[in-house]
C-alpha cells in the first residue's frame, strides 16, 4: 500500500467480474507522474491496422507498450518512434494497480504494461476487446483522470450493451473472469474542465501482457 489511494471503501460489484472504486487514487500525483512518463515517450495517434489516425492519443510504460500501426495491434519493448525502451512504470502505480486487483477480488496481479490514453473533446473509443496480452486469467485494472467518460460494456458482441458506467475522476475500474474479454466502448468526451487536466481525460489502463 503506497498511500496514493484516497479511501479503502466504496467498491460497487456492477456484474461478474466487473468492480468500480469511486474516488480512489489521488489524482494531484498521478497527473504529475503522467507528465513525466510523456516527457520521455510523448503522446501520439497511432495508425490502426487499415490504415486510420486514432483520434485517442497514446503513450506507454512498462516492460511493455502496447502499439499500432499497419502491421496490426500487439506489444513491444521499445517505443517506434524513438526506438528506445518505454519509460520504468512509477513503483506506486504497479503497487496500487495490484492493490486494486486484489481489492477487487483478483490476487497475484502483477502488471508489466500501462497504456495511458489521453482523449480531447470530442474524442472515441470504439468497441474492442482488450485481447493481445497473454494471459486472459489476469484482469485489466482501468484508472482515470480528469474529464468523466461514458463507459460502456457491450459482453459478447459489439451489439450488445452489458450496462454503462459514468465514470469520473479518481475512479478504478477493474474488469477480469467472465467478463475478461467483453468489448466495451468510450463515447465522445463531452466539454469540460478539470482543475488539474484541463480539457482532458486521461486513462490509465494496467495489463499483464507478456506469459
Amino acid at each position: 500500500m503506497t498511500g496514493l489511494f484516497a479511501s479503502i471503501d466504496g467498491t460497487e460489484r456492477l456484474g461478474e467480474g466487473i468492480v468500480l472504486w469511486r474516488d480512489a487514487i489521488d489524482e494531484t500525483r498521478y497527473a504529475a507522474a503522467i507528465a513525466r512518463v510523456a516527457l520521455e515517450a510523448p503522446f501520439r495517434r497511432m495508425l490502426t491496422p487499415g490504415g486510420r489516425q486514432m483520434s485517442v492519443a497514446i503513450t506507454n510504460c512498462g516492460q511493455l507498450g502496447w502499439v499500432s500501426d499497419t502491421h496490426g495491434y500487439r506489444y513491444s519493448a521499445t517505443d517506434p518512434d524513438s526506438a528506445m525502451r518505454w519509460p520504468a512504470m512509477p513503483a506506486d502505480w504497479l503497487d496500487d494497480a495490484s492493490h486494486a486487483a486484489f481489492r477487487c477480488g483478483f490476487s497475484g496481479f502483477v502488471p508489466d504494461a500501462c497504456l495511458i490514453n489521453r482523449y480531447q473533446v470530442g474524442d472515441r473509443m470504439g468497441a474492442h476487446q482488450d485481447r493481445n496480452e497473454s494471459d486472459f486469467t489476469q484482469p485489466v485494472v482501468s484508472m482515470s483522470i480528469g474529464l468523466p467518460a461514458e463507459f460502456t460494456f457491450h459482453g459478447a458482441s459489439r451489439a450488445g450493451n452489458v450496462g454503462r458506467i459514468d465514470l469520473h475522476s479518481g475512479d478504478v475500474l477493474v474488469w477480469g473472469g467472465p467478463a475478461r474479454l467483453h468489448f466495451h466502448s468510450v463515447r465522445p468526451i463531452r466539454a469540460g474542465t478539470h482543475g488539474l487536466c484541463g480539457a482532458v481525460r486521461y486513462n490509465l489502463t494496467f495489463r499483464r501482457a507478456a506469459p
